[in-house]
């Protein structure tokens, strides 16, 4: 039997799918490649190129390549492009996840690991933040995401397609090979700014140096993208009778600042930044507790200290 896995071609879904091949999993892809990079594909993941509405070609490749469970990251997921415009996102996010779970319903797969994210907590009321921490999003983004966790639930409820959503945190880094890396347009993430800025000797902004916070930029919890991949196997292993849903993060927050400083000691150069006004819809601090994942699947992350996830993604970057 084989793993669907939509959104294969991304940055997080290549990874996922180097993970898999190299545990000598059978991987089917489909992407359609409006945010992915077909270079990034490994050679012996099978690969379709369409998108996830299309109900047709989805129960097509169940059938034909004998799907038992599928993973899930076909999205659109820039915070800011989501304030702007809300029914890009619905319609990508939420009602694409839709008929892929009517594509799974009505071809009796039961087993889907979903990425979902950190931003359904919104502004968070404690931290670290835990999965029982109430859920209230700031930005369409988020508000999709857990749209399609309560979709997941009732499907679970009524059709028996049991899941795991992976709320995620800031996902940075590279494979350590650096084969596939992070390569987004436009690039909205910090690290590879910065890293891009150091290549191409440009300035960062760095967007609000007001927040509540020891020097005033954000704090977030970031997390490399291999022990992400590594989390979405033991997931995908795990998974049995009942449905989950666990955080992912490194239990440490880093601000704007201390990625900048910890990039110009793994680059050993200079950043040059300006402060820009905040952007709407940012949370001053997110950190995950990811306490669950690891007492009940016994994950453990390996690249937990900023410089070597910014290592990971310079080896990358420089290259690229």
């Amino acid at each position: 039997m084989s793993i669907l896995i939509c959104g294969g071609a991304g940055y997080i879904g290549s990874h996922v799918v180097l993970e898999l091949i190299k545990k000598n999993y059978d991987i089917v892809v489909i992407d359609n490649l409006s945010n992915g990079h077909k270079e990034f594909l490994q050679k012996d993941a099978r690969f379709y190129e369409g998108d996830i509405r299309d109900e047709k070609l989805v129960e097509k490749i169940i059938h034909d390549e004998k799907i038992d469970s599928v993973v899930h990251f076909a999205a659109f997921s820039l915070v800011g492009e989501s304030m702007i415009n809300p029914a890009k996102y619905y319609d990508n996010n939420v009602l694409a996840t839709f008929s892929l779970l009517n594509s799974l319903r009505k071809n009796n797969v039961k087993k889907i690991i979903f990425s979902s994210t950190a931003a359904v907590y919104g502004e968070p009321q404690s931290i670290p933040i835990t999965e029982d921490n109430p859920v209230n999003p700031i930005n369409p983004y988020g508000e999709t995401k857990i749209t399609i966790e309560k979709m997941l639930h009732w499907f679970d409820k009524a059709y028996g397609i049991k899941y795991v959503a992976l709320r995620y945190f800031n996902v940075a880094g590279a494979d350590e090979s650096g084969q596939i890396g992070e390569a987004h347009n436009p690039e909205t993430h910090l690290i590879p700014i910065i890293l891009k800025a150091v290549r191409d000797n440009k300035t960062i902004k760095i967007f609000g140096n007001d927040y509540p916070t020891p020097d005033g930029t954000c704090i977030r919890d970031y997390i490399h993208v291999t022990d992400l991949a590594a989390a979405h196997i033991l997931a995908l292993e795990k998974l049995s009778d009942q449905s989950k849903i666990y955080n992912l993060g490194n239990n440490k927050g880093l601000s704007v600042m201390e990625i900048v400083k910890a990039a110009e000691i793994v680059t050993g150069k200079k950043i040059n930044y300006e402060i820009a006004p905040r952007r709407v819809g940012d949370p001053a601090i997110l950190i995950a507790s990811s306490e669950k994942i690891k007492n009940e699947l016994g994950w453990q992350p390996k690249f937990c200290t900023p410089e070597k996830i910014i290592s990971s993604a310079w080896n990358w970057h420089k290259n690229h």
